[in-house]
């Protein structure tokens, strides 16, 4: 049975996402009548004949345009998987996308990414602090490659970001803005609208600037950037999305002319995820917004004891956020929850830092986030232990640090973890 992309509708009705995400992009006919679709582990597929494949490889390699309700044919396991393309549809509902791309890991997904829009010469405007693999990337990888990068914080005004673009020549030049919002470690907030803005004035006729945003820690459920003038959205699936701490995976989201391109670079890099990745998250996304709302709840609980703890200098929570905080209008604006995401200054240093994360029991020492249980780690040492020391002070990011992804045990359970393990500090 030919493949074709459900409307999402119940007659008149738009369906919300948590219900499509039970069957939105396949129909159990095309598997003789499974629930679920199969894992489709092949290498590749058989054409029906010599038209046929001459036809998908033409499309797939750009050499025609598909036909308006054309769906690409399957090739070869690095093009396109049954299992990937549903996924990929599926996803696309909650971030109101046109596309989607699936990856292997959440840096496939940002290497791929930025490989397939940034060329020697150009400009790249990104913010800080961000994901330590991710600033290494920028930092080290493409500045070899001649791509020139300018860097400004949640705290910096916009004339203060246009000043730095003008002292590096970046009209004409500048071909992407990427900002990481809420930020790693930090959860501090980049205005998505205003760096759209900015996008838009530094682009040209002859190049357009793009705005691509590091959604993993509040998205999909709690932040959706392309509403706010986002070209693209960018994931590490690996955590919510997966949500089980089982699987590496990444995606990129955005226009269908946009994702074009990222998917034929992905062909040729050879970065896209496997079908049994893509089958893990499809029974993933089933639970992903009940994970992330009791995440949240969970996280709410823990922050409000951690904030009262003496032990404990200073925690960065969304859900804390006054009006008297610089991010609370940006937070109010694009943000629909604080999610799972806490970090706090303990009082002393790394030492004290040890101390604490050695003594936890359930709540486990380790880095990555958000899946469903509680994970700690030191990143100053640990996941940006690459980045330059000072530029880390500058970002937050200081020798008395924890980041915490809050998952969705008892919340009081992990307070008393927490309780014994600060009373060895």
């Amino acid at each position: 049975m030919a493949r074709r992309k459900p409307d999402g509708y119940l007659g008149d009705k738009s369906l919300s996402p948590e219900t499509l995400m039970m069957g939105y992009g396949y129909t159990p006919a095309w598997s003789e009548g499974a629930l679920k679709p199969p894992i489709f582990q092949t290498s590749t597929f058989v054409f029906e004949n010599s038209e046929a494949g001459k036809s998908f490889f033409s499309a797939a390699y750009g050499l025609r345009e598909k036909g308006e309700n054309e769906v690409q044919g399957l090739i070869y396991g690095r093009i396109n998987n049954p299992n990937l393309e549903i996924l990929e549809d599926r996803l696309t509902i909650w971030d109101n996308a046109e596309a989607c791309t699936v990856f292997g890991s959440g840096m496939a997904a940002i290497t791929t990414t930025l490989l397939t829009f940034l060329r020697p010469g150009d400009v790249l405007l990104h913010s800080n602090p961000l994901y330590g693999g991710t600033d290494h990337f920028i930092r080290h990888v493409l500045r070899d490659f001649g791509i020139t990068q300018v860097e400004f914080t949640g705290a910096d005004s916009r004339e203060m970001i246009e000043h730095r673009l003008e002292s590096a020549n970046a009209r004409g030049r500048l071909s992407m803005i990427y900002i990481e919002t809420p930020g790693n470690p930090t959860n501090a907030l980049i205005d998505i609208e205003m760096c759209s803005e900015i996008a838009r004035d530094y682009s040209t006729d002859s190049k357009r600037a793009i705005l691509a945003v590091d959604n993993t820690f509040l998205g999909p459920v709690y932040q959706h950037p392309i509403d706010h003038g986002a070209d693209l959205v960018l994931y590490s699936a690996t955590k919510y999305i997966g949500g089980h701490s089982d699987l590496l995976a990444g995606a990129c989201l955005g226009s269908a002319n946009l994702l074009q391109q990222v998917r034929a670079m992905r062909a040729f890099l050879g970065t896209m995820a496997d079908a049994w990745t893509g089958w893990l998250i499809l029974r993933s996304l089933e639970t992903l917004k009940i994970r992330m709302e009791a995440q949240t709840q969970v996280a709410t609980h823990i922050a409000r004891y951690l904030a009262e703890h003496p032990k404990i200098a200073r925690v960065y929570y969304l859900g804390f956020l006054t009006e008297r905080d610089h991010d609370y209008a940006i937070y109010q604006k694009q943000c629909l929850g604080p999610g799972s995401m806490i970090s706090f200054d303990i009082r002393g240093g790394e030492a004290e830092c040890f101390r604490f994360l050695d003594a936890l029991e359930i709540v486990k020492l380790a880095v990555s986030l958000g899946g469903t249980e509680s994970l700690a780690e030191h990143p100053f040492s640990m996941t940006h232990c690459d980045v330059n020391d000072a530029d880390k002070l500058d970002f937050g990011i200081s020798p008395s640090l924890v980041r915490m992804s809050i998952g969705i045990e008892n919340p009081d359970d992990i307070i008393a973890d927490l309780d014994q393990a600060l009373a060895a500090v």
